[in-house]
């Protein structure tokens, strides 16, 4: 049985299956994020829903491009957990099943798709104070936790003389 965080199913609610791929993002001394904004804002790592006929490799690189403009590579999973919820934006009592994996940021390629999806560059700190989701929270602390204070050398473009991490 893959291990529930967060809140207990309620009882007078029934709850459908979704099953979603999401990725710590390690670059430098930063870990790339997303706000999303609007009723039930969150921050929270990047992904989302597999679709039908989606490996949860293809809905991670599919997600982080429309949620972060983002390229990624060299994905591995992590765990995964379940997690109990409403997602209001699809009107929906849910029992997430959520796939966790560790990539490395690439080069940003896109605008951002998704929208009320804003990408925040965090230290590990504020992400692991800033994000909402319990299960998310405890993947980037193992995380941060297994690889000390190494993190990731993305092959990111930087000879334009921009900083890589956008406001």
């Amino acid at each position: 049985m893959i291990r529930r965080i967060g809140q207990s199913p309620r009882r007078d609610k029934t709850y459908r299956m979704r099953p979603g791929a999401y990725a710590v993002l390690p670059l430098r001394d930063r870990f790339l994020t997303v706000f999303q904004s609007g009723e039930n804002s969150e921050l929270m790592l990047p992904g989302g829903g597999i679709d039908p006929g989606e490996s949860p490799i293809q809905t991670l690189h599919r997600e982080v491009l429309e949620e972060t403009g983002w390229r990624i590579a060299r994905p591995r999973r992590l765990g995964a957990f379940r997690r109990f919820t409403f997602m209001p934006e699809y009107d929906l009592w849910a029992e997430k099943l959520c796939h966790i994996y560790v990539a490395h940021p690439v080069r940003k390629v896109a605008h951002i798709k998704e929208p009320d999806h804003h990408p925040r560059w965090l230290t590990a700190g504020a992400a692991i104070a800033q994000i909402d989701n319990d299960g998310d929270r405890l993947f980037l602390k193992r995380y941060i936790a297994g690889t000390g204070p190494r993190y990731s050398k993305s092959t990111a473009d930087t000879s334009s003389g921009k900083s890589v991490f956008p406001a």
